[in-house]
């Protein structure tokens, strides 16, 4: 961005007579988290277990064309993450999105947009803490501890780091976003070498004859495709941190562009790519749900310990969403608390400006999720995955509502964009919610978990409906006082 660009940006965000954050849920924070953090927690982001694990199984079911899949959700992602990133230059808020319903939609569409996120990331955390226990139970030296106790020992570490402060949340981001980086594009090397040299890779030259000999780009149809996009959007869960982590940044209006818009390329880079290159090196049926892709591919050539090194990487990214999870959340709750909308433990900090209230909801959430872990074992993942699935899609379109009805009064002299804007609006967003709406609709497709997820939206419903006649009174009355300095 240019330097008239930024003034512009500092000049149209709203703030108070005398300082204080036009929410007040932003008051306190520490500006700890440097350009490098933010870059690394949007580049975390986009990298998961979504790729480095699940992209297996999507490839024996769709074949090559999952590029195409990841292609096509990535640009849907990058258009959610454009719109956050201009809110935040409107105004920068730990409370991201939720700050910005309030603003817009109204103490409602706060409450709504707080409560999903937190069902997203809680879930979320289950998730990896099942994951985290499963990638441990790999080395025999792990093998006779019980999953749910592996699962405990890593929620605890992972709620130290987070107590501790905003900075060791950021360089243990940072760490874990490099441990990722360099694993990729070791094996995009390393996939690239064998390209080049035509080396055998499980008795087959690698290159695109063996897309063409075993159907071609769409070997099961289009169908296929479609069905692995809800899993697909899951893999780019935890973009919108970047909006989160502006609140904590000194310097948002040159940090959040830069990482926002370098999300399309590593999209296109590491996943588009990625997944080129497993599709050259050997057919869709060669991999398996149940390992790496890039474990296959090594292991096929023989790399001593390939396993080995991928668990320890997929563990890593395990480790840094659950790690993510908990800040995340913590802010959110934090912002909804001095609404009114959560409860008021949720908005207390401790000495080392972080809310820690907000953090122990999450892992008291999460510690259910031990005892599934301890009940079912074999199904814990599932269950949970799906569920967080409709708090990252209702996330996304309740981001895209907010930036529609910005634009809205941004048109109507209320207020000024920045320069730094999402591209086509309106189209852009109603096609996104659109999109994403679709894929919610994908999951009546899958009888044996899918419509159960599905199922859950009345009853998920209802939850909040009573929620809010339980609050309403305080949040009512709060949230105005909060639109009020707004408007000022």
């Amino acid at each position: 961005m240019s330097k008239d660009a930024v003034d512009t940006a500092q000049a149209d965000r709203p703030s108070l007579a005398d300082g204080t954050p036009a929410d007040a849920g932003d008051a306190g924070y520490s500006k700890d988290l440097k350009a490098r953090h933010v870059n690394m927690i949007a580049i975390g982001g986009a990298i998961g277990t979504g790729l480095f694990l699940g992209a297996g199984g999507r490839l024996h079911d769709a074949g090559p064309a999952l590029a195409i899949a990841y292609l096509v959700c990535g640009i849907f992602a990058f258009f959610v993450v454009r719109a956050l990133g201009e809110l935040v230059l409107y105004r920068p808020s730990s409370g991201s999105f939720v700050s910005y319903a309030r603003e817009f939609l109204g103490e409602k569409g706060a409450y709504v947009a707080g409560w999903m996120y937190f069902l997203n990331w809680s879930t979320t955390g289950i998730a990896d803490i099942t994951a985290i226990a499963l990638y441990t139970h790999y080395w025999s030296l792990f093998t006779d501890i019980p999953q749910w106790t592996l699962a405990l020992i890593a929620l605890a570490v992972v709620l130290a780091v987070n107590l501790i402060s905003v900075k060791i949340f950021g360089e243990m981001e940072f760490w874990f976003a490099i441990v990722k980086v360099a694993t990729l594009v070791a094996f995009m090397c390393v996939g690239i070498f064998l390209l080049a040299t035509r080396h055998e890779v499980g008795g087959r030259t690698p290159g695109p004859g063996v897309i063409t000999d075993n159907g071609g780009v769409f070997p099961h149809g289009l169908m296929p495709v479609v069905l692995v996009m809800q899993g697909v959007i899951f893999a780019y869960a935890a973009l919108e941190l970047v909006g989160v982590a502006a609140g904590e940044t000194a310097e948002p209006e040159k940090v959040v562009p830069r990482a926002v818009n370098s999300i399309m390329w590593r999209v296109g880079l590491f996943y588009v790519g990625s997944v080129v290159l497993l599709a050259l090196l050997l057919p869709g049926s060669a991999y398996s749900g149940d390992e790496s892709p890039f474990v296959t591919v090594l292991s096929k050539i023989g790399v001593p310990a390939a396993g080995d090194v991928m668990n320890l990487v997929v563990l890593t990214a395990a480790m840094s969403s659950l790690n993510s999870g908990l800040y995340s959340t913590g802010r959110i709750l934090r912002s909804m608390a001095m609404a009114g909308s959560a409860p008021k433990f949720t908005a207390r900090m401790n000495r080392s400006q972080v809310p820690y209230g907000g953090i122990l909801l999450t892992c008291a959430v999460c510690v259910l999720g031990v005892a599934l872990n301890y009940l079912m074992p074999s199904q814990a993942f599932e269950i949970v995955l799906n569920v967080a699935s409709l708090g990252i899609i209702s996330t996304w379109v309740i981001i895209m509502i907010c930036h529609l009805a910005f634009v809205r009064r941004a048109r109507a002299g209320l207020l000024t964009r920045p320069s730094f804007r999402l591209p086509g609006s309106p189209v852009t967003e109603i096609t996104t919610i659109a999109f994403l709406l679709a894929c919610l609709a994908m999951m009546a497709n899958d009888p044996e978990v899918g419509r159960k997820t599905l199922l859950l939206i009345p009853v998920i419903a209802a939850m909040l409906v009573a929620g809010w006649y339980a609050v309403r009174h305080r949040s009512t009355k709060t949230g105005d006082r909060e639109l009020s300095d707004l408007g000022e």
